[in-house]
């Protein structure tokens, strides 16, 4: 079920692929949240920013292609980031929430408030030549149930690396996703895409009853997210290839 308005938070290596595909899928309305601005260092991976475009808000940059594109498409910007404060208005102001972002803090946080809402979010990690994705659905495993507490020690994205076609892979993997409910309460599908190798596969996710967002008796707290940083693959990290 295509869903009539969709908040995307980031808008860059995954933002951008995405908000193309679901603007082309019919979705009638767009929130863009992001509070960064264009940089060069961002292009390759970014095909809604252009060499024009570099120290314009990214928002505006793509919501000023998406509506000479699709005119019958809606698009509010934000630029600022996703807080503990005004998430959970997001979530419900919208059928669904796209996680583009490069925030180990902020995934958890955005995870976190779709438990809460119980809206539907599309979860997603790239680095290096690696991605994750996952549809995060009411009453299903959460982001916590795979990955217990964001890690702290982790590169930035421009110390990592990222191949800019993993990220377009990944968004539209993630567009996907958005239009394709899943079926089985309580479970879920971890997609799993290796770059170098050009493998897919997937993993099954359970929800965990002993989860600190979504187990039995659980209510997961709002906390601001303080890592900017992308995350790196680890033992606790998002962007683990999967136990």
């Amino acid at each position: 079920m295509r869903p009539a308005s969709v908040a995307i938070v980031g808008v860059g290596g995954l933002g951008c692929p995405v908000s193309l595909s679901l603007a082309r899928a019919g979705v009638e309305r767009m929130t863009l949240i992001d509070a960064d601005v264009v940089d060069v260092t961002n292009l390759h991976r970014q095909p809604w920013h252009h060499p024009a475009d570099v120290g314009t808000p990214k928002v505006e940059s793509a919501a000023r292609k998406l509506r000479a594109q699709f005119p019958g498409l809606s698009v509010t910007t934000r630029r600022e980031f996703v807080t503990a404060a005004n998430v959970e208005q997001l979530f419900l102001e919208h059928d669904l929430v796209v996680d583009a972002t490069d925030g180990v803090g902020t995934k958890f946080l955005l995870s976190d408030a779709a438990v809460l809402t119980k809206r539907p979010a599309i979860y997603a990690g790239v680095l290096r030549f690696e991605g994750l994705a996952m549809r995060l659905e009411p009453g299903g495993p959460c982001l916590r149930c795979l990955f217990e507490t964001p890690p702290t020690d982790v590169p930035t994205c421009a110390q990592a690396g990222v191949l800019g076609a993993m990220a377009g892979v990944m968004g539209g993997l993630q567009a996907s996703l958005a239009l394709t409910p899943n079926p089985s309460p309580g479970l879920a599908l971890l997609h799993v895409v290796d770059g170098l190798e050009l493998s897919f596969r997937r993993v099954k996710v359970r929800r965990r009853a002993d989860c600190a967002a979504c187990g039995d008796g659980s209510k997961p707290v709002l906390l601001d997210a303080d890592d900017p940083s992308c995350p790196t693959p680890s033992s606790t990290s998002p962007l683990r290839s999967a136990p």
